[in-house]
């Protein structure tokens, strides 16, 4: 056990960044179900803005966060410094500790703010999940203190409330007692007034890291920059004439990535439009052309045979192996490669490599990798479902495909890949679009929230 670990036992745990006067720094008191390393768009998100704005010392000083989540495996310790960010992580080690996370998170913060001159700490929730019901019992404990809801979910309102069961009376108070809530679409906005917020509801979407994407393809031109993308290429056994179709996702089931690779699947060669392709032409033309292989035998031949496409699946989940036994029966082995899990500052070296980026969501809260694909100079393919409404505009920065249609997928795909000019249209498009979702921008506006709580 570490010497702060210690303190914590003992309940003697201090901030001892202390500050005097205006640039005094406000203590933030975030409620998370996870946080880093475990990786998914809140938590980072979460890091995002917290990195920008832990650290600004301007004449209104910064903010001093502490965040409270479920530690969920033993090999996590239970407190460490993250970034500009204090984290606790309470429970046992196991999956259980994010039902624990609402009564050992309000726990922890008694004791970690005890003997803290600071007056009426904000508590941010990150979503109305585990997190959000620990946020609302320490309210009811604290009804002084102002509570900021942010809503990052990405689920499907069935899925959620089902998920909830008989405590929707409860989960329905973290709306109700929220003072201000942040949420990351118009989709989400909806969401939490339907389900009772009456305070002022702000739509503050996820960004990117533009920093990472431009210094990355400023240098792309370079010796070292084509070598890493070549060598990369050669890990995965991307063949020279392959095009690469990329998804980032979590493998759950509202990402649809099972459609993703069933469009795979419909990108093979067609016999029978084989057969209409050479319909007329002179059997000795098409033997010539063909090595001396029978014209009777071209369909055999053809049977089966995939475009030259490769799907690079970046992520990881409890979909995985069902997503691996659906790549085996469809015999896809060698086209679809699951990547598994890479740090969020290493999925700029896969976006470089990638001439379409899909993901063909069933449910969407907004879609972080969207924007970063669109950093990077990809061009999208997406759903037109929940918060992706909020920046896709078909034809203009990407194409929109149905939900739950293979078919239509890999038809947009298609277009991409045969369609130069399009692909370039989309690319640029996508880029400008890019431009308004820089983290920077997005901690600009969250800071803007928080000192108007802090200063209430």
């Amino acid at each position: 056990m570490t010497e702060e670990e210690k303190e914590l036992d003992s309940g003697i745990y201090r901030n001892d960044k202390k500050m005097t006067g205006e640039n005094k720094k406000r203590k933030v008191i975030i409620f998370s179900t996870a946080y880093l390393p475990m990786v998914g768009g809140a938590e980072i998100a979460v890091k995002e803005i917290t990195e920008r704005l832990g650290g600004d010392f301007s004449t209104q000083g910064g903010f001093d966060f502490l965040i409270v989540t479920a530690r969920l495996k033993r090999s996590l310790s239970r407190f460490e410094r993250v970034g500009e960010v204090d984290v606790f992580r309470v429970g046992m080690g196991c999956f259980l500790d994010k039902y624990l996370l609402p009564f050992l998170g309000v726990l922890r913060v008694v004791l970690t703010v005890k003997g803290d001159s600071l007056e009426k700490p904000v508590i941010w929730a990150i979503m109305a999940s585990f997190g959000g019901f620990g946020a609302l019992f320490l309210k009811l404990l604290k009804p002084k203190w102002p509570f900021l809801l942010t809503l990052q979910e990405g689920d499907s309102e069935e899925y959620i409330l089902k998920r909830v069961g008989v405590f929707r009376p409860v989960w329905k108070m973290i709306f109700w007692k929220a003072d201000y809530a942040q949420v990351i679409s118009s989709y989400l906005k909806n969401f939490a007034i339907k389900y009772g917020a009456k305070c002022p509801v702000e739509v503050v979407p996820n960004g990117a890291s533009l920093r990472n994407f431009q210094l990355s393809r400023n240098n792309n031109q370079t010796n070292n920059r084509l070598q890493i993308q070549n060598e990369l290429r050669e890990k995965l056994g991307i063949k020279e004439d392959e095009r690469v179709v990329l998804t980032v996702s979590r493998l759950v089931e509202k990402n649809g990535v099972d459609v993703l690779i069933e469009a795979i699947n419909e990108l093979k060669v067609n016999p029978s439009e084989i057969q209409d392709k050479f319909h007329g032409v002179n059997p000795s033309e098409i033997e010539k052309k063909f090595h001396g292989v029978n014209p009777s035998k071209i369909k055999r031949k053809f049977h089966g045979v995939k475009s030259k496409v490769k799907l690079l699946i970046v992520g990881d989940g409890q979909e995985r192996e069902v997503l691996e036994l659906k790549v085996k029966s469809l015999g896809l082995e060698e086209e679809v490669v699951f990547v598994g899990e890479v740090k969020p500052e290493e999925v700029v070296r896969y976006y470089e490599i990638a001439d379409v980026f899909v993901r063909p969501s069933r449910s969407e809260g907004f879609g972080n990798v969207f924007i970063e694909a669109m950093a990077a100079g990809v061009s999208v393919v997406a759903t037109d479902v929940g918060g992706i409404k909020d920046f896709l505009r078909n034809g203009e920065n990407g194409l929109v495909c149905e939900v739950n249609n293979p078919e239509d997928v890999a038809k947009k795909i298609k277009k991409i890949l045969d369609d130069k000019k399009l692909a370039q249209k989309l690319r640029e498009g996508g880029e400008e679009t890019a431009r308004d979702y820089d983290w920077d921008i997005i901690a600009g506006k969250m800071k803007g929230i928080l000192n108007g709580m802090t200063n209430d």
